[in-house]
C-alpha cells in the first residue's frame, strides 16, 4: 500500500487534465486501480477548482449489515469543491454522490497558469472509451465499484485513520476531539440501548405527501418519527440516524425528491418511494465511524418523517410493503 503524502491538499488549485491526457491514465475498463473515471466526469475536464479534502477512509451503505467503512490502497484520492455526480449517464440515478478524483487526472495551478485548451473531438473521444453498464440491468460507476477500489481497514486503521485526518489538512485537533465525544457517547449508548429510536415493530408504515423541490416542511418531533421505525431504528429499509434527530421540529425546505439510485457495491438501480432530499442535510458520520468519513453523503428522508402545511385529504397512508421500492 503506498502510504506516501497526498499529492493535493485541502485548498490546493487543480486543473482536471485534458480527455486525452486522462485516456493515457486509464486502463481496459475505463479505471485507476479499479476507481471508474465516470462520463458525468468528462465536462470538468480542463476546468479548475478547489480541493476540498483527501479521502482518508469512506463509508460504503445500502449492502447487507449496514454501512462498512474502507479505504483506498493509495493516497491519491481527493474530493474537489462541490462536484457530485449528476447521474445523467446512468439513468438518471439520484444518488448525487460525491466524486471521487484521482491525482493521476488532475495537475497543481495558480491562477496565472492559462486554462487548457479542450476539443470537443477529444471531449467524444474520451466519453465513448467509458462505459455505463456492465449488464443489461447492472450500473458501472464510482458507486458501483466501491468495494473493488477499497479495502477493509483493520480494526487498528479504524481507530488510527484520524491521525491521517489532521496531517493532511482535512480538519482541525478540535474537530477531531468533537468527533471522538459524538461517536464515544454514541457507541456507549448503542451498548446500552441498542439502536436510537428503535421500537419492537416489525413493519412499518409510510405516508405520501407529494412533496416537491422548493417545498417548506417541518420534521416532526422525534416521538412521533419513533413510532414509525423498526425494531433497527429503520423505515422499510431507512435507517434514521442519530444525526436527524437534529432537526426534529424544524422548518425544512425539500431540495428534490429520490425516487432512484444506484446502489453501493452492486451496480442495481434500487427504486425508493416517498423519500427526499432535504438541503444541507449531510450523513452524521461521526455518530457511527470513529472519526468521520470523507464522503458526505446526503441523507434520505422519509415523508412520514416530515410534515407541512395543507389539505390532509392530498395524504395517501400506504401500509402495504412494497417488494420493489424500499
Amino acid at each position: 500500500m503506498n502510504q506516501k503524502g497526498p499529492q493535493f491538499r485541502p485548498g490546493d488549485l487543480v486543473e482536471v487534465r485534458s480527455p486525452n491526457e486522462i485516456l493515457q491514465t486509464l486502463d481496459a475498463a475505463g479505471t485507476v486501480d479499479q476507481l471508474p473515471f465516470m462520463r458525468e466526469m468528462v465536462e470538468y475536464c480542463g476546468q479548475r477548482f478547489r480541493v476540498s479534502r483527501t479521502v482518508v477512509k469512506v463509508c460504503a451503505s445500502g449492502m447487507k449489515g449496514g454501512s462498512v467503512l474502507r479505504g483506498f490502497r493509495t493516497n491519491d484520492v481527493v474530493l474537489l469543491d462541490g462536484l457530485r455526480c449528476s447521474g445523467a449517464d446512468h439513468d438518471g440515478c439520484q444518488k448525487h454522490c460525491v466524486i471521487f478524483w484521482r491525482a493521476a487526472w488532475l495537475r497543481k495551478v495558480d491562477a496565472a497558469t492559462p486554462q487548457a485548451d479542450i476539443k470537443p473531438s477529444d471531449v467524444e473521444r474520451l466519453r465513448t472509451q467509458l462505459r455505463t453498464m456492465v449488464s443489461p440491468t447492472i450500473y458501472f460507476c464510482q458507486a458501483s465499484e466501491l468495494l473493488r477500489a477499497t479495502k477493509p481497514l483493520s480494526h487498528w486503521e479504524r481507530y488510527t485513520k484520524w491521525v491521517r485526518e489532521i496531517r493532511d489538512g482535512n480538519c482541525s485537533p478540535l474537530e477531531m476531539c468533537q468527533r471522538f465525544s459524538i461517536f464515544l457517547f454514541w457507541k456507549i449508548r448503542r451498548k446500552l440501548l441498542g439502536h436510537y429510536a428503535r421500537t419492537d415493530k416489525k413493519s412499518t408504515p409510510s405516508e405520501t405527501l407529494r412533496l416537491q423541490a422548493g417545498d417548506l416542511v417541518q420534521v416532526k418531533p422525534m416521538e412521533n418519527i419513533q413510532q414509525t421505525l423498526d425494531d433497527q431504528a429503520s423505515n422499510r429499509g431507512l435507517w434514521f440516524s442519530p444525526n436527524m434527530r437534529l432537526l426534529c421540529g424544524k422548518p425544512q425546505r425539500v431540495e428534490r425528491r429520490i425516487e432512484k439510485l444506484i446502489v453501493d457495491g452492486t451496480g442495481e438501480m434500487r427504486n425508493l418511494r416517498n423519500t427526499v432530499f432535504l438541503e444541507g442535510s449531510f450523513c452524521g458520520c461521526a455518530h457511527i465511524a470513529f472519526g468521520g468519513c470523507s464522503r458526505c453523503e446526503y441523507v434520505y428522508w422519509r415523508e412520514i418523517w416530515l410534515s407541512r402545511e395543507g389539505d390532509p385529504d392530498t395524504r395517501q397512508l400506504e401500509v402495504s410493503a412494497d417488494k420493489q421500492s424500499v
